[in-house]
């Protein structure tokens, strides 16, 4: 089942959050030190939904690695369980999908702007969208609890974990309740990348889908 993998799919075409209230020094300043002084990254992650579904199963771990380069170019890819692109060149979204071996395009528009991605991806103009409010230390980190300033959003809540000046961790809480968490690992601040890095190339037979 696909269900993470098209989670976060969803989460940053069109999901909108953000972040209120008075974070601690702390975070505060890791959070700023870190969207102003990274222009791009790269590194490994693994996602997990830590609420079960109807049936009480658990969804599997998914994990992959990610580069981004600010703002809105990025290639998120799913290696486990099931082969997945996410790949944005500042302009559009690109879905690949391996075993249908289809692809679906969407305009970036205004929605990475307001979404959680928007932490990794998007402008340094975050607090526009977002306020901070701290959440103290958790599991070696400091954690910033991110409300929504519209009502109309996708997640209720996220959860931001820095440690070392890098997010560590990312928990996402929907509408619904259910919630899922991001671990990020192998964190590369500012890497060299070429120029083509995020130009997409429909893969060979592969149908394409505009939304």
């Amino acid at each position: 089942m696909k269900f993470t993998t098209y989670r976060f799919a969803a989460l940053i075409a069109a999901g909108a959050l953000a972040l209120s209230g008075t974070a601690s020094a702390a975070a505060l300043d890791q959070f700023k030190s870190f969207v102003a002084s990274t222009k791009a990254a790269k590194g490994e992650f693994t996602q997990q939904q830590l609420t079960k579904s109807k049936s009480g199963k658990a969804a599997p771990v998914s994990s992959g690695s990610f580069v981004f380069a600010r703002p809105g170019k990025f290639i998120w890819t799913y290696q486990k369980p099931y082969e997945q692109l996410l790949q944005a060149d500042g302009e559009t979204l690109y879905i690949y999908d391996k075993d249908l071996n289809q692809v679906s395009t969407r305009k970036l528009g205004n929605a990475l702007g307001s979404s959680p991605a928007a932490i990794l991806f998007g402008s340094n103009d975050l607090e526009k969208n977002f306020t901070l409010s701290e959440a103290g230390e958790r599991d070696g980190a400091e954690w910033l609890t991110a409300v929504p300033k519209t009502k109309d959003t996708t997640f209720e809540q996220i959860g931001i974990g820095l440690k070392g000046g890098v997010p560590v961790a990312m928990e996402l809480k929907d509408q619904f309740g259910q919630v899922s968490l991001l671990k990020f690992t192998s964190f590369q601040r500012n890497p060299a990348l070429g120029a083509q890095q995020f130009k997409f190339e429909v893969p060979k037979g592969a149908d394409v889908v505009n939304q």
